[in-house]
């Protein structure tokens, strides 16, 4: 699936449009989405957009300095919002930042941003979606869970 947006509020509106796209019922582990794209391409504002429609009450900031957010989540049987940014991250280790316990619980939805720093470590079953600058808007493209 491609999309183009022309402002935030539509970039908003693809990740609401995402939650359709997320395997509901049983899971064995988290529910991962894996964002590609450069500086400014949208992959938060994207993230707004879904913690929106998935309930989180907080209102959502890039972790680029933090490397990762946790949200309450009130809907969807996610109970955990897990927003990671690994741009500050050269090489990540699973288990440095906890994500080996993150990625196996089926409760959580984790999105992670530069998910490409995780290497062979993203597990296979995620949802690809990548951000590029276009003509003074933004093509998202949504590739389905391998």
């Amino acid at each position: 699936m491609e999309i183009f947006t022309k402002g935030a509020q539509d970039t908003q509106n693809v990740g609401k449009k995402i939650t359709g796209l997320i395997k509901q019922g049983k899971r064995t582990r988290a529910t991962i989405l894996a964002l590609y794209g450069e500086l400014g391409s949208g992959k938060t504002t994207f993230v707004q957009g879904l913690a929106k429609v998935i309930g989180v009450p907080h209102r959502i900031l890039s972790p680029t300095f933090t490397i990762m957010r946790e949200y309450p989540v009130q809907y969807l049987d996610f109970t955990r919002l897990f927003h990671i940014d690994l741009y500050q991250i050269k090489e990540v280790d699973n288990d440095t930042l906890g994500l080996s316990e993150i990625f196996a619980n089926p409760r959580h939805l984790v999105v992670i941003e530069w998910a490409e720093r995780l290497g062979n470590k993203l597990p296979k079953d995620h949802l690809d979606i990548y951000f590029e600058v276009k003509n003074q808007g933004r093509l998202i493209i949504v590739r389905n869970y391998e």
